[in-house]
């Protein structure tokens, strides 16, 4: 008996989400540190958790290409690199050009904090020498294969480092000042307040009602919703978590992050999103609940332990 439509698509979909879970457990051990590199490479978390998603969605979609035995953590990196210089192309940024000299083969160079420094290296140099250099000396990977991921020779690698290590030690790094993140209420929008009220008050038709009937939400890793009757029939078909939510000044943005309190007391982050709104109705939502690196980022920068355990998530191992 032939498939419905229907049921063929349920069919793909399982077996895509079974692909996918064994695809995650491939690159499991490599996901923290690729992201933390997304985020340098941008010099922004938003940004740089944009790259990562981008990253994983064409590793996850061109793997299939690959007829050779391939090394993930290489495979990973090279597609961020490579995304990230052509996203730099298409706004007519200036990529650079890598050029070699007479060098050593290797030097050995002092550690570098890569977050300490990451204003002078957005400042200082181009997205290729960036890439190069972060590759190279904080993610340690050879000339040769960092060669490969942007696309020049090991001699022109081993050159770009050795003359960025000259430019930097030419420009002290400057003690950075350290704002604690807060909300910034001179951005207060009357749609996003309402909308915190009755997300506190788990008042869905509230909710919905200050939605644009053409509104996009989007989870990344989760799932993608078009329109206020999706969200009504999906995501919030069982209503909203019931959790404290509080707005946020975090990194440059005003966010809304959702707090699961335990027994005792003790407050985590269940979730951090943002909305986009226009003529008076929430047109965009984006919640990062799934995106476990982003989270742990955050959590860290609001001195707030993240949910480890939560549902369909389970981020203690």
């Amino acid at each position: 008996m032939e498939k419905s439509k229907e049921d063929q698509m349920l069919s793909f979909s399982e077996k895509n989400r079974e692909l996918r879970a064994e695809f995650n457990q491939i690159i499991e051990e490599f996901r923290g540190d690729l992201w933390s590199y997304c985020r340098y490479l941008t010099g922004s978390p938003w940004d740089g958790e944009d790259l990562f998603q981008d990253t994983m969605v064409k590793a996850f979609g061109s793997i299939y290409q690959r007829w050779h035995p391939t090394n993930p953590k290489s495979y990973l990196y090279r597609i961020a690199t490579t995304t990230w210089i052509d996203q730099c192309r298409k706004q007519k940024r200036i990529v650079g050009y890598l050029e070699e000299e007479d060098v050593e083969a290797e030097h050995t160079t002092e550690s570098f904090d890569a977050e300490e420094a990451l204003e002078y290296l957005l400042e200082l140099f181009n997205p290729r020498q960036i890439a190069v250099f972060l590759l190279k000396e904080v993610f340690a990977f050879t000339a040769k294969e960092v060669a490969g991921m942007v696309h020049t020779t090991p001699g022109a690698v081993y050159a770009t480092v050795r003359r960025m290590h000259n430019q930097l030690a030419d420009n002290p790094i400057r003690e950075k000042t350290y704002r604690l993140p807060s909300f910034d209420k001179a951005t207060r929008n009357t749609v996003i307040q309402a909308y915190l009220k009755a997300l506190n008050e788990g008042d869905v038709d509230k909710v919905l009602e200050l939605t644009s009937e053409r509104a996009q939400n989007e989870v990344p890793m989760g799932f993608q919703e078009f329109s206020r009757e999706e969200m009504r029939s999906g995501s919030m078909r069982f209503g909203l978590p019931g959790f404290r939510s509080e707005e946020y000044f975090l990194w440059g943005k005003n966010v809304i992050v959702v707090f699961f309190e335990t027994e005792d007391g003790t407050r985590m982050i269940h979730d951090i999103q943002y909305q986009e709104v226009e003529n008076d109705k929430i047109v965009y939502y984006r919640s990062f609940y799934f995106c476990k690196e982003f989270i742990f980022a955050a959590a860290e920068e609001l001195g707030v332990p993240p949910q480890l355990d939560k549902p369909v998530v389970n981020w203690c191992s």
